[in-house]
């Protein structure tokens, strides 16, 4: 019965990733009580003396963010201030990104002069900011000569034809090549991505073990392997058998050319 129960679960989260692009029937259902919500307040709300005017056509119905505790993508948020705090310690006149979030991108630009490469170009005017239409594949940049670098929760993305690329059943392994190549000797990579067991989930991600990581840098020196384990903790310097035996967590690979 256990099994039975197991296999009908995994059966109703594989119809909710082909159907939740489309409509995403949680969301739908929380949607009814939200909308009541939306209503009883708009009432309540109408009744108060020396209020705004309110016109139909301004509504604007936010029914879904009366949440218990303030949401948030554990990679993102961790990794972010993990690459971010790195960066502005070793006080580099300047950095490469490749890839990683736009507004992690942005906030570097406050404290060192940044190239962001992407095959989707970013068009904002920023100070210390200049975006550069690329592949990490085959990055605008010489041998040796990138002495900052960051790429996160990218690589995993690389063949798999999600944001426009080639598909390529090497991507994840070509990216790391390219930023090895780049990396100026003596220069720092930081770099994170999902670890744990791998396993390809066609065409959102791969899933790769650290130690698959490792070999794929095989040239460059570790030094600090930090990650967001599946109980979404932050730890540094994290014991690697916990990330291998990990369903999806986060690795977080600072290395450098030696």
């Amino acid at each position: 019965m256990r099994k039975f129960n197991s296999g009908l679960l995994n059966l109703g989260f594989l119809f909710y990733r082909w159907i939740s692009p489309v409509v995403d029937p949680f969301k739908l259902f929380r949607s009814f009580s939200g909308y009541c919500r939306f209503f009883k307040d708009l009432i309540i709300y109408r009744r108060f003396k020396n209020r705004e005017k309110i016109k139909f056509s301004d509504l604007y119905p936010c029914i879904h963010d009366r949440t218990e505790t303030t949401p948030f993508d554990s990679h993102y948020f961790y990794q972010d201030i993990w690459a971010f705090e790195k960066i502005l310690n070793s006080q580099v006149d300047s950095h490469v990104d490749i890839g990683s979030r736009i507004d992690y991108v942005g906030m570097l630009s406050t404290i060192t002069k940044v190239k962001f490469v992407d095959i989707r170009p970013l068009s904002v005017k920023l100070n210390n900011f200049e975006c550069i239409k690329g592949s990490i594949l085959s990055l605008p940049f010489e041998d040796n000569s990138i002495i900052s670098i960051s790429c996160l929760h990218v690589a995993e993305h690389i063949g798999l034809g999600r944001y426009g690329d080639e598909l390529d059943n090497e991507g994840t392994r070509k990216a790391c090549k390219e930023l090895s190549r780049v990396l100026a000797v003596g220069g720092s990579l930081y770099f994170s991505l999902p670890v744990g067991k791998p396993r390809l989930c066609f065409n959102a991600h791969r899933i790769h073990s650290p130690k698959q990581i490792l070999d794929y840098f095989q040239d460059l020196k570790l030094i600090e392997l930090s990650g967001i384990d599946d109980n979404v903790n932050f730890i540094r310097n994290i014991d690697i058998e916990i990330l291998e035996n990990s369903d999806y967590a986060c690795g977080l690979f600072h290395l450098i050319k030696v």
